[in-house]
């Protein structure tokens, strides 16, 4: 009887231990692993890739998590150079470590994981991010020594467990289970978007902003979201197809303009803040409202756009500090815009431009090679477009069919795609991975290069340089350490391509 007792004690003591050890709150750190030297994995990169210069976003989609969980540390590992042992070291005595990855990188992301289990046992490891939205029972798959995957937008799925809920409860996650991979119920997208936490007491509490650097922003500079979502459906954009949403939901503007007077005060070497929502000027109203409103703060800000906006939109932002808008212009043949359904017009966009610099406004133009209904000829036109616009400064992307986007749909459906995976770059630098009937991966790759050649190395873009070298010293080192870094990197691209 007594040893009856003893045992049915024993087991109450163990039963009561485990609840005391599950709901206990864990240690969090937040983390964006290294990877690829110069490599910008998952932060905030609409194009997981190393860019033609030191560029780095900030990691805004952890740093939300962060400020909702107490005790907590965001560690952006790219932008300090951190390799994997400093982030083992660093991670000590933490009892859960929520590793943001992406498609190029999960499989040495879950090499990290492992290494971080060898060396503290106990810890729980979730993925997070748009890669383990789309395939988080694959993800699970990389590793054992991944414990969750969350399946949507996962600020408060990550809260809930480092509050100890356990994982059967808690919404959004992806989890294993006596063998078996277990499946919540999804969370529905944040709509109370002011209820979240302020990213810059985030990024002034763990980040160094001097490690932050934008070929075309201001240095040092810092960005942040003011909605998420894009009503815009372009097939090849990852984010709105994935974690944000096509719907465009926003903060007030009461608490951007509280966010930014704060930033302004946290931050008093920032030279410009940028807007990184997918497209600030989606709602034009909202967006006078929000320049109206920061303007007395005097503060130089940026952010990305469509080419739709209206010019008495445009000169009231430039009148309230707008230097500089971010434009995705895709390509220049308006079948292919069609196609990738941009929807809008080469003439649209011509007229958009002009009104930028009839008003003084900056823009920096993204363009995409590789897109559905590409040939050699339209990879011409789309130059030619690039060289008639003349934005201040351009950006080349190769396209990128994301599992998760239309585009890998389609992809897939009709056998374009000939790399997939961590393929998808190759030593962190964009690889081809498309391929049509009459336009080879060399060709597409080649563009690339030949592109920014044509565009910058013209009279009128290396006098624009020349100029803002000689107004500036600060801006004479960084367009001399730009330089050389591009006639790098395009070496580096050239021999990766010819390993293949």
């Amino acid at each position: 009887m007594k040893s009856e007792l003893f045992c049915s004690l024993k087991v109450s003591q163990s039963t009561l231990l485990k609840k005391v050890i599950t709901k206990r709150k864990m240690r969090t750190l937040f983390l964006n692993p290294p990877s690829y030297e110069g490599f910008d994995g998952g932060a905030g990169a609409r194009y997981q890739a190393r860019r033609e210069i030191r560029s780095f976003w900030y990691p805004t989609w952890l740093a939300y998590p962060a400020g909702l969980v107490p005790e907590s540390r965001l560690l952006d590992a790219p932008p300090g150079d951190m390799d994997i042992a400093a982030v083992i070291r660093e991670a000590l005595d933490y009892d859960l470590i929520v590793i943001n990855t992406s498609t190029p990188t999960v499989a040495q992301d879950a090499r990290l994981a492992e290494l971080l289990k060898d060396h503290y046992p106990a810890v729980r490891i979730g993925f997070v991010g748009p890669h383990s939205m789309v395939l988080p029972e694959q993800t699970l798959a990389c590793s054992t020594a991944i414990d969750f995957a969350t399946t949507g937008e996962f600020d408060y799925a990550v809260t809930d467990i480092a509050q100890g809920i356990p994982f059967d409860r808690v919404d959004g996650i992806v989890f294993r289970s006596k063998g078996t991979i277990v499946r919540t119920p999804d969370r529905s997208p944040i709509e109370n978007l002011d209820a979240l936490p302020f990213v810059t007491r985030i990024y002034a509490r763990d980040l160094r902003i001097e490690n932050y650097y934008n070929g075309y922003l201001k240095h040092p500079y810092v960005s942040l979201y003011t909605g998420r979502g894009c009503r815009a459906r372009c097939i090849f954009c990852l984010w709105p197809q994935t974690i944000s949403g096509h719907a465009y939901r926003v903060r007030s503007v009461e608490n951007v303009v509280e966010e930014m007077s704060l930033a302004k005060g946290l931050f008093p070497q920032v030279k410009e803040f940028f807007f990184d929502d997918d497209t600030f000027t989606d709602n034009p109203r909202r967006a006078e409202e929000i320049a109206r409103k920061i303007k007395p703060l005097g503060i130089t800000w940026s952010c990305n756009a469509r080419a739709t906006v209206s010019k008495e939109t445009l000169k009231v932002l430039k009148e309230c500090g707008l230097r500089l808008l971010t434009v995705g212009f895709e390509s220049g043949n308006q079948k292919i815009l069609n196609n990738i359904k941009k929807g809008i017009r080469l003439e649209q966009a011509r007229e958009f431009v002009r009104a930028t610099k009839e008003l003084g406004i900056l823009v920096h133009g993204a363009f995409i090679i590789g897109l559905p209904g590409e040939t050699a000829e339209t990879i011409e036109e789309t130059m030619r477009y690039a060289l008639e616009l003349d934005p201040y400064s351009i950006q080349v992307s190769l396209v990128a069919p994301y599992p998760g986007t239309e585009m890998y749909a389609q992809g897939v459906r009709e056998g374009w795609i000939v790399q997939e995976g961590d393929k998808l770059v190759r030593e962190g630098i964009q690889n081809t991975a498309i391929s049509y009937a009459g336009l080879s991966q060399e060709e597409i790759f080649e563009a690339v290069e030949n592109f920014y050649r044509r565009f910058y190395l013209r009279p009128r873009p290396i006098l624009r340089i020349l100029k803002e070298m000689l107004q500036d010293r600060d801006e004479f080192s960084r367009r001399i350490r730009e330089g050389k870094e591009f006639f790098s990197f395009m070496a580096k691209r050239k021999e990766v391509v010819g390993e293949q």
